[in-house]
């Protein structure tokens, strides 16, 4: 992982995993339940950036250190 940061990193394995789980619950998308499906997505999207950002943060203070 070198030249990669560690939140690059989890942030890229934890979009993925919402990628799949997104692709899992298209029955809910085909069974008309579109702000739900759309809901959760936007909500774990949220949840993935305050993760990311604050990792980050962590990180470059380290590095200050």
């Amino acid at each position: 992982m070198k030249g990669h940061r560690r939140s690059t990193f989890i942030t890229v394995i934890l979009l993925a995993y919402l990628a799949v789980m997104a692709y899992i619950g298209r029955g809910e998308l085909a069974a008309g339940k579109y702000l739900y499906y759309f809901g959760i997505i936007a909500v774990t999207l949220a949840c993935i950036a305050l993760l990311n950002i604050v990792m980050r943060r962590r990180e470059n203070a380290r590095r200050r250190k």
